[in-house]
């Protein structure tokens, strides 16, 4: 398997991992191998059923994921690629040694909300590093090229770089929400049958979904501003991409309120969340692989391997 389908495969199980692991929190599922890592309530294999099947079968992916992300990191530094290359690889193998380590922390210290949130927000940094190195046009020695005539590059590596970090942010706040059992503070419209918020649950939630709003209108503006300016096709594909999957997230947000925090709608909430992230990301690096092509006013600047390059 060449590095960009191992570097592909890795992205879909850390997806998954993803997504299993708001499973495992929303089945309640989280202790269920007791408060052991590595072992699992004294054993290395347990008893596999209910709550402890889950949390193991969690814990296998994980290994899973840990060696494919190995292997993926020893053919990266194995090849001649560039210095970003190897520095985003070493990153991403960082934030790997990290997520573990607070794995064993949220276990042993009995699933502390602010180390959970902190845990997924690592996981999507590492699955972002994971885009990266797939979308690296260099990744298996091809010399790809690509080009953007406008001129308003910088711009979109702006806007793009905003949405990441509302998205984050929003995740964060809903992370951390959950977990401390805020999820139904308020309707799914206002509190207590009132827009004033009295208690810090209340006050959390409303924040929450403040940001998640935001997020959406900065998105439809940054995807009207991609065809007004003409982004590119391609581009222009993914922005709406993108605002299709925040708006169905909006949609599946009032659902889990309207079903009381109902497990398919809490997962499916996560997975879309999830989404759009890797969609954001993956937008963001393809802006940033773009070639933007040379003009009086527009110099190119030369990137590694002594192509042109604007990332």
């Amino acid at each position: 398997m060449n590095k960009r389908n191992l570097a592909l495969l890795t992205i879909f199980l850390t997806y998954f991992l993803i997504v299993f692991g708001g499973y495992v929190a929303s089945s309640n599922s989280g202790m269920g191998c007791g408060p052991e890592w590595p072992m699992c309530n004294g054993e290395i294999i347990p008893s596999l059923k209910g709550a402890t099947l889950i949390e193991y079968l969690h814990r296998v992916i994980g290994a899973l994921l840990g060696i494919l992300s190995l292997l993926l990191f020893f053919h990266i530094l194995r090849s001649k690629l560039g210095f970003t290359a190897r520095m985003v690889s070493f990153t991403m193998l960082g934030l790997l040694t990290f997520q573990v380590l607070l794995g064993a922390v949220v276990v042993v210290r009995d699933l502390p909300s602010i180390i959970i949130t902190i845990h997924l927000l690592i996981a999507m940094l590492f699955m972002g590093c994971l885009i990266w190195i797939w979308s690296y046009p260099y990744l298996d020695g091809a010399q790809q090229s690509y080009q953007v005539r406008h001129r308003s590059h910088k711009s979109i590596i702006f806007h793009l770089n905003i949405l990441l970090g509302l998205i984050l942010l929003t995740l964060g706040f809903g992370a951390y929400i959950k977990h401390e059992t805020y999820g139904l503070a308020c309707g799914w419209l206002g509190c207590r049958q009132s827009f004033f918020r009295g208690t810090t649950p209340e006050v959390l939630q409303s924040f929450h979904r403040g940001l998640a709003v935001v997020t959406a209108l900065y998105l439809l503006v940054v995807t009207y501003y991609a065809f007004s300016k003409s982004w590119g096709k391609v581009l222009r594909r993914r922005m709406l991409l993108c605002t299709f999957t925040v708006l169905m997230q909006l949609v599946i947000g009032v659902m889990v309120i309207v079903t009381k925090l109902d497990l398919p709608w809490a997962v499916f909430h996560l997975a879309i969340a999830t989404a759009l992230f890797a969609f954001v990301t993956e937008a963001r690096v393809y802006a940033g692989n773009l070639a933007v092509k040379a003009g009086p006013k527009y110099p190119q600047k030369v990137g590694e391997h002594g192509r042109r390059s604007s990332f």
